[in-house]
This record gives C-alpha cells, sequence and structure tokens, in this order.
C-alpha cells in the first residue's frame, strides 16, 4: 500500500504562525525535549516541530528529521539554514518500508510522530524503527488528528507500538487530538 502523503500546500499551511495558537511545539513537549538530547521527528514534513525541537535541545542537542517527501526535507534544510539551526538537524529522506535510521540504533532519547502514523504504509514497520532507534526508556509521543484519525486506527497504532516493544505510558490531553506516550521497555 502506497503512503497518503499530505500535498504541497497543506505543508505550507502547517508552517503559518497561527498553528502555534492550537498546536505550540514548547507547550506540547516541554518536559519531553530538554537540553543536549538527540531527536527523532518522523514525518517532520517542512520543520514544524523539528526548529521548534532544535531550539529546545539545544546548541548540542540534535535533531533528526525524516520524512517520505524530498522536496519538504529540502524545504527543511533551506529553512534550518535560515534559523541558524543546520548544525543542529539532520534531515532525511526515508522510504515507504523503512525510516532508514539503522544508524540510529540506541541513540535517540525523545521522538515525536506528530499527524503521521494514520499515513503510514506499514505502520508495524514504523514502530520497529522508531523502537530500535530509542534508547532504554525513551519516550516516543504519537499524536494523530482527531478530526481525521478513526478510533480504530488509533487503536491499531497502540497495538503496532506494544508489539515493536513499547509499553503505554499515557494518554495526553491535547484539544481536539488523539495522543499516546509510549516508552521504550
Amino acid at each position: 500500500m502506497a503512503a497518503k502523503l499530505c500535498s504541497r500546500w497543506l505543508h505550507y499551511l502547517r508552517h503559518k504562525p497561527l498553528r502555534r495558537f492550537s498546536q505550540n511545539p514548547k507547550k506540547i513537549l516541554r518536559g519531553y525535549v530538554k537540553r543536549d538530547v538527540t531527536v527523532l521527528d518522523v514525518g517532520c514534513g517542512a520543520g514544524f516541530f523539528s526548529l521548534a525541537m532544535a531550539r529546545m535541545a539545544g546548541p548540542d542537542g540534535r535533531v533528526i528529521g525524516v520524512d517520505l517527501q524530498a522536496d519538504v526535507i529540502e524545504s527543511l534544510k533551506q529553512r534550518s539554514a535560515r534559523a541558524g539551526l543546520s548544525e543542529r538537524i539532520d534531515a532525511r529522506v526515508c522510504s515507504e518500508g523503512s525510516l532508514e535510521i539503522d544508524d540510529l540504533s540506541g541513540r535517540v532519547d525523545f521522538a515525536l510522530a506528530f499527524y503521521v502514523v494514520h499515513h503510514a504504509p506499514n505502520a508495524p514497520a514504523l514502530m520497529a524503527d522508531v523502537h530500535r532507534a530509542l534508547k532504554a526508556g525513551a519516550m516516543f509521543l504519537v499524536v494523530e488528528p482527531g478530526h481525521h484519525a478513526s478510533v480504530d486506527e488509533c487503536h491499531a497504532t497502540e497495538a503496532a507500538a506494544q508489539e515493536a516493544g513499547f509499553a503505554i505510558a499515557e494518554h495526553p490531553k491535547l484539544k481536539r487530538d488523539w495522543a499516546v506516550m509510549l516508552v521504550k521497555s
């Protein structure tokens, strides 16, 4: 099954300043993204969360952003250069079958998949890739749009995560969205 990708115009709209009112990265991620950590942004798009996490992680932190679409990865590279964050952000194109992050095995402190898993052609493979990349005890926040992802899709996401070896830590409350915090056990 092919991935259901977001259109270019949707990526553009997702970076409008008004988005910060409903999906403020600092508010959503405070307590999870700390200074000097390595963060994985799955389905990063043009970097709405990647740029914020790079700032939160500080000059010695690192964000690895992966996305299927080469054009949005190029946009993230340009945006990170303009923001002076190029040294902190590693933007990568992945494939439908793999996040292409084997080099990160056991090195990631926190991972985020924001509005991504319902687009994934193979959610169990995505979960397995993230699980391998995380350090023991590291957390993975998955957020799906309440207006788009069905309850069955959310339950399937949790099942795929548990099958990959994650434990469910909590269900953070986000306005209009479904979220689950997973922990690598």
